[in-house]
């Protein structure tokens, strides 16, 4: 792991169209050796976009490993480069919303998009910021990972052991919360609503702390811009009437937004997560081998 953190520290030097295209060529590698990584995004991918046919399938999931391959690569940039040079590259939409965040309590909702440290970055460029982070198992590895995500600005980092107190405490002292909120953490305070019609463990959580604390939702999405030249940051405008008085719409609310935004950048969404692993009662799990 430290030769491997080495040599993405000489490569954060390489132009991003370089860097970028290498990262885009060891994806096609990966989608080859990586089977069971590659199996869990066609699985994702005949659910969610039956439409398709099997070949478009393979074509769209190859083209989402070379997207997260890349993501890996162009970390380096993130956590090593200038800021100057980080601020030529990332394009933000329409601009992060200081004035806006600063008036009140603000959940910054990023679905899992490969480009979502591009979307931390923006943010902490310009404000501190509370998140949620799981450990990484290498230890090494996750040094570099924290230090590069807080290099600019302090964050403060919650295990998801601790539940949300210490995050709605964060909130109430004026912190952004940056909530990545749509991956399968089994039932446990979740709703099965529907995502591409299929239902889905999902999160009520937003809708929860938006409800404790007053706080606005402000979706934020990083994606890549055209030809290897940067990053496109979009913050949409904070989310009317949410969360109502029904927890389970408000996850369904914030299912159909994701759904929305996948389809406008699918081979960039995490496909190789197991989103649909969290089954309903009786019904088996999509993953298991036949």
């Amino acid at each position: 792991m430290k030769f491997l953190l080495g040599l993405m520290w000489l490569m954060h030097w390489l132009p991003l169209p370089v860097l970028g295209r290498i990262g885009t060529g060891m994806g096609s590698l990966l989608f080859m050796v990586l089977r069971k990584r590659r199996e869990i995004a066609l699985t994702n991918l005949r659910m969610c976009m039956p439409e398709l046919s099997e070949a478009q399938r393979v074509v769209l999931a190859r083209q989402h490993f070379q997207s997260y391959s890349r993501s890996v690569w162009e970390r380096a940039i993130l956590w090593w480069a200038p800021k100057a040079r980080l601020r030529r590259l990332i394009h933000v939409e329409p601009g992060v919303p200081l004035a806006q965040i600063e008036g009140r309590p603000t959940i910054l909702l990023c679905p899992h998009f490969v480009c979502l440290d591009v979307a931390g970055m923006a943010v902490m460029l310009e404000l501190n910021v509370c998140s949620m982070y799981v450990p990484q198992k290498n230890v090494v590895f996750d040094e570099v990972l924290r230090k590069g995500r807080a290099r600019f600005r302090p964050v403060k980092l919650f295990s998801r052991k601790e539940g949300v107190k210490p995050i709605i405490r964060a909130m109430r002292e004026n912190l952004p919360y940056f909530m990545l909120p749509d991956m399968d953490f089994g039932d446990k305070d979740a709703a099965f609503v529907p995502f591409f019609g299929i239902p889905a463990a999902t999160l009520t959580a937003p809708g929860r702390l938006a409800a404790a604390t007053g706080a606005q939702v402000i979706p934020v999405v990083a994606t890549f811009l055209p030809n290897y030249t940067g990053w496109k940051v979009r913050f949409y405008p904070a989310w009317e009437d949410y969360p109502g008085d029904d927890i389970v719409e408000s996850a369904r609310r914030m299912n159909a937004f994701i759904e929305e935004r996948v389809r406008e950048a699918p081979a960039e969404y995490f496909w190789t997560h197991k989103r649909f692993k969290t089954r309903p009662p009786g019904e088996p799990s999509p993953y298991e081998k036949k």
